[in-house]
């Protein structure tokens, strides 16, 4: 599988890069040399949200990494605070002026909040920016099924891509096959469970079996999968190999990942999503 050039359909038509840079915790003076590093190493999505504090650099190091803009697939998000529909626009003008872009490829909730009433607020905004053509493709981060169907049963237009915790330790199979019968793709975050995922024994067989690292195993796993992932690294050697999956693994190998899952969350709970800064993701 080459995941250099191996993108995913969106519900809406958008094809997204099946592997992307995440960027949480990536602070302004590190940001540079890690876009930078993923752009080289083929990457071309990168992942960020208001609330990281790095769009600006972000949207700096893709224009001085002389790709084209059309290349290169970036994401952001609204954080709690800016729900309402309204506010989420105005916080969506913010993040793009940061960027310094005309348009973001998509724009996700990035965590769903109380009351229910706001939130749909806020999806109503993000239809509105992707039928101005301010966003090609609209989505949520950390939504629960519940969630979800909220939004299913007030709108004709569902999110194309829900931004979850997945690794083989936390799985979440329910949520997954409702994503799968409304066309709602998965995206990855932590997708190598934050490193703890590494040195399981099933993992490190797998490694030794293909010849390749452990975080390949797991990343090629989700793949096979179908999701997208958004590994983060900022060392040049490990976002290389993070984005070199071209081998396969049979069935079997990926069911014997599979059976690693024991409903385990690295990360904040939905139902109480984070007020800080600096979500748990």
């Amino acid at each position: 599988m080459n995941a250099v050039s191996e993108r995913t359909e969106l519900l809406d038509g958008t094809s997204i890069p099946k592997v992307g840079l995440g960027s949480l915790r990536l602070g302004p003076d590190e940001t540079d040399a890690t876009v930078k590093a993923a752009l080289r190493s083929g990457y071309r999505l990168i992942d960020t949200a208001s609330v990281y504090g790095n769009e600006a650099a972000i949207g700096r190091a893709v224009r001085e990494s002389g790709i084209d803009r059309d290349e290169v697939f970036l994401t952001t998000k609204v954080w709690n605070g800016d729900h309402g529909y309204q506010p989420t626009i105005d916080a969506f003008e913010a993040s793009r002026a940061r960027l310094g872009v005309d348009r973001v490829d998509l724009y996700l909730i990035h965590w769903p909040v109380a009351p229910v009433e706001r939130m749909l607020e806020s999806w109503s905004a993000l239809i509105e920016l992707r039928k101005r053509g301010d966003v090609r493709a609209i989505g949520v981060s950390n939504f629960m099924v519940k969630h979800l169907r909220a939004v299913v049963e007030n709108f004709d237009e569902v999110p194309v891509v829900n931004q979850i915790e997945c690794h083989p330790l936390f799985q979440q199979p329910e949520l997954e096959a409702y994503q799968r019968e409304h066309g709602i793709v998965t995206q990855a975050w932590a997708p190598l469970g934050k490193g703890r995922v590494l040195e399981h024994p099933t993992v490190a067989a797998l490694s030794a079996k293909h010849g390749v690292g452990a975080a390949q195993v797991v990343l090629n796993w989700h793949l096979a999968r179908g999701r997208i992932v958004i590994p983060k690294s900022t060392n040049a050697e490990r976002i290389a190999q993070n984005i070199d999956l071209d081998f396969e693994m049979p069935e079997a190998d990926l069911a014997a990942v599979d059976a690693m899952n024991e409903d385990l969350r690295l990360g904040s709970h939905p139902d109480a999503p984070p007020t800080n800064a600096l979500p748990e993701q």
